[in-house]
């Protein structure tokens, strides 16, 4: 069980206020997404002035790096600018939105506001483009678990700390205006668990009850209102790995996924159970942002797709054991993997057909334990980026893949930032 406790802080900084753009509808289907419903509630007309960005014509994508001792960079993909970023805490995990970098470790979250970002109107988009700069430090026990929405000056994101029980809801306007603003922080029982944004209220995992304090695991999800009051439940052993699409709210568990959704101020929470064949459950999920089809991997030796508007799961086996994987979905059905060799792959989705593979790029970071677990791919419409923090050839800086997915994994630059890119994000996105 939870409870609600007191602590709600609201830290402003010293920093050019970003007044949080105003949205329109976010989806196409029937029921709204967590963020995106929030964001229908509070929008106005038109799309809304964001006050001290730049709206241009084109995405500002940039790649955040963040090195083994919290030294961040940022570098610009469209003109190769590079920007000196505070450095933060040596991060165990790193998250992003598409503009925000959460940057965890043992005793809080940093977040870094890379300046850079989408406000998508499923029809058309926007972009925007103003000053990076460091925010509040979140503090916290345990390596936080980061959930994030569609949108990153709407909504809310979520920090989950394992080893306190606390789940904490961070309100995304709030943000985009340079202040921490916790909506919502609930006190539970120690254990691996989330807390995922949903309409104005939350998804948020519970411990099974009568466990020892030291495997402590949950067994169910559930949706709570922004006063923290459980609305409804369901059945989830061991969640982990979320992802927000356009069409629903996405959290693994160890008989499928569940999707949640909301219906005005209804949440909806429904199961989507794994076939009978198939690998391990997926517990980490990646996608082009807000694509419906993402990608899931679990043990690695193969992928799961699940397509959250038919509901559906496939099995994609992979030609080698990967140890990361995302969705394009795009026209042709993309999906990008490294593979346990250092390979980056690519899979044609519908056929389960490998298309293309790289050499082993990767071959020297996946050699290095630390370095292998925080390899990552981020996929915009054209290109993939894996970062690779070990070379053959042992260039200090580490560099950046640029790879064609649809050109068979083309290389199509190999990208070098100020720092060794432990830790890769994409922003702008």
């Amino acid at each position: 069980m939870y409870r609600r406790t007191t602590r709600a802080s609201l830290l402003a900084l010293s920093l050019v206020v970003l007044a949080g753009c105003s949205s329109g509808s976010a989806t196409t289907d029937s029921k709204a997404t967590g963020s995106e419903a929030t964001a229908e509630s509070s929008s106005g007309a038109g799309h809304g002035a964001i006050e001290g960005a730049a709206e241009v014509a084109e995405p500002q994508l940039h790649l955040v790096g963040i090195d083994a001792e919290g030294k961040a960079a940022m570098l610009d993909l469209l003109n190769g600018t590079e920007t000196s970023l505070s450095s933060v805490a040596p991060a165990e995990k790193v998250s992003t939105d598409g503009r925000y970098v959460f940057a965890a470790d043992e005793t809080g979250v940093n977040i870094i506001d890379s300046g850079v970002w989408t406000w998508d109107h499923t029809d058309h988009f926007h972009y925007y483009r103003a000053e990076a700069r460091s925010l509040e430090r979140v503090p916290g026990e345990g390596v936080a678990t980061i959930s994030t929405g569609m949108l990153s000056t709407a909504g809310a994101t979520g920090l989950f700390f394992p080893t306190s029980g606390e789940a904490v809801l961070l309100d995304n306007k709030s943000l985009s205006e340079g202040k921490i603003n916790e909506t919502l922080r609930l006190k539970g029982t120690p254990h691996a668990g989330l807390i995922a944004p949903l309409g104005k209220g939350a998804v948020v995992s519970e411990a099974e009850a009568g466990q020892p304090e030291s495997s402590q695991k949950a067994s169910k999800l559930n949706a709570v209102d922004p006063e923290g009051k459980t609305l409804e439940s369901i059945d989830c052993a061991e969640p982990a790995g979320t992802i927000t699409t356009r069409v629903a709210l996405v959290i693994g568990c160890q008989d499928g996924a569940v999707l949640a959704t909301s219906e005005g101020e209804k949440p909806v929470l429904e199961k989507i159970s794994y076939p009978d064949e198939g690998g391990a459950p997926a517990t980490r999920f990646e996608a082009r942002k807000g694509r419906p089809t993402v990608a899931g991997i679990g043990d690695g030796k193969g992928i799961w797709l699940l397509d959250t508007r038919e509901r559906s799961w496939e099995w994609l086996e992979t030609e080698t054991p990967v140890v990361a994987a995302t969705a394009v979905d795009d026209a042709d059905e993309h999906v990008v993997a490294v593979g346990e060799d250092g390979t980056v792959q690519v899979y044609d989705a519908q056929s389960g057909k490998q298309l293309a593979a790289t050499e082993p790029l990767l071959a020297a970071t996946l050699a290095d334990q630390d370095r292998a677990a925080n390899v990552s791919i981020s996929v915009d419409g054209q290109r993939a980026y894996v970062n690779a923090a070990a070379t053959e050839d042992n260039t200090a800086e580490g560099r950046v893949y640029e790879i064609d997915y649809a050109d068979q994994a083309r290389v199509a630059r190999e990208l070098e930032l100020p720092v060794k890119p432990v830790h890769l994000a994409e922003t702008g996105r």
